[in-house]
C-alpha cells in the first residue's frame, strides 16, 4: 500500500514524457513538412510594408528584427514551411550582415555564400529553373552598384534582371518594377540624415507600385 503513491508518480511521469515527446514530434513535423510554396503568391501591399520595415531595420543594424521580417516574407507571402522560412531568413540576413561593413567589391564577395543558399532555397518555389550562383551574383551586383552611386536607371535594370531569373519573365512591367524599387532606394539615400515617418510612407507607396507591377509581370507571358 505504501508504494502506490510512488507508482502513481512514475505513471504520471511516463505519461507526461510520452505526451511531451508526441507534442515535440507534431511540432517538428509541422515545421519541416514541405508546403506548396509559390514565389508569385505574394500580396504587393504586404511586400511593400515588409520591405520598408526591412530597410529600416537594416540601416538601424537591428538584425533580429530584419530576420523576423525576412521570415514573414518567406512564410506568409511565399508559403514556405516554418523550417524553410527560417533557413531563407537566416541566409538573407547573413548576406546583408556580411555586405554592410564591406568597403570594396572584393570584401563584398563575403556575402556570396549566403546569397547562393538564399536563392537555392527560393528556387524551390520559382516557376522556372533558377541558377543560384547567377542569381546571387546578380543580386550582389546591384547592391554594389547602388553603393557606388550608379544611377537608378542602371541598377534598377539589374534588380529587374534578378526578378527575371526568378520568374522567367522579361517585359516592360518587370523593368519598371526594378526601376521603381531603385528610385525608392535613391529617395531613402537622399533623406537618410533626417528620415521621417512621412518619408518612410512615401517609400512604401513606391514599393507598393513596384510590387504591383512585379505581380502583374509574374503572371504575364515573357516578351
Amino acid at each position: 500500500m505504501r508504494n502506490r503513491p510512488t507508482v502513481r508518480r512514475r505513471s504520471r511521469w511516463i505519461i507526461g514524457a510520452v505526451l511531451a515527446a508526441a507534442a515535440a514530434a507534431v511540432a517538428a513535423a509541422y515545421a519541416a513538412i514541405p508546403r506548396r510554396a509559390d514565389l508569385t503568391a505574394f500580396d504587393p501591399a504586404e511586400m511593400a510594408r515588409l520591405e520598408t520595415a526591412m530597410w529600416r531595420h537594416y540601416y538601424e543594424q537591428r538584425y533580429l528584427a530584419l530576420l523576423l521580417d525576412l521570415y514573414e516574407v518567406a512564410r506568409r507571402e511565399q508559403g514556405f514551411s516554418p523550417l524553410d522560412s527560417a533557413r531563407i531568413a537566416l541566409a538573407a540576413a547573413g548576406a546583408a550582415r556580411s555586405f554592410q561593413p564591406s568597403t570594396s567589391r572584393a570584401q563584398a564577395e563575403a556575402a556570396i555564400p549566403d546569397l547562393v543558399a538564399y536563392f537555392r532555397l527560393l528556387a524551390r518555389a520559382a516557376p522556372v529553373a533558377v541558377d543560384g550562383q547567377e542569381a546571387a551574383r546578380t543580386e550582389l551586383a546591384w547592391w554594389q552598384a547602388r553603393r557606388e552611386a550608379v544611377p537608378a536607371e542602371q541598377y534598377g535594370a539589374i534588380i529587374a534582371r534578378v526578378s527575371t531569373l526568378l520568374f522567367g519573365v522579361d517585359n516592360g512591367d518587370i523593368r519598371r518594377s526594378g526601376l521603381l524599387r531603385a528610385q525608392a532606394m535613391d529617395y531613402r539615400d537622399a533623406h537618410s540624415a533626417d528620415m521621417t515617418e512621412a518619408d518612410w510612407s512615401a517609400i512604401e507607396d513606391r514599393l507598393r507600385s513596384a510590387y504591383g507591377l512585379l505581380k502583374k509581370a509574374a503572371s504575364s507571358p515573357a516578351r
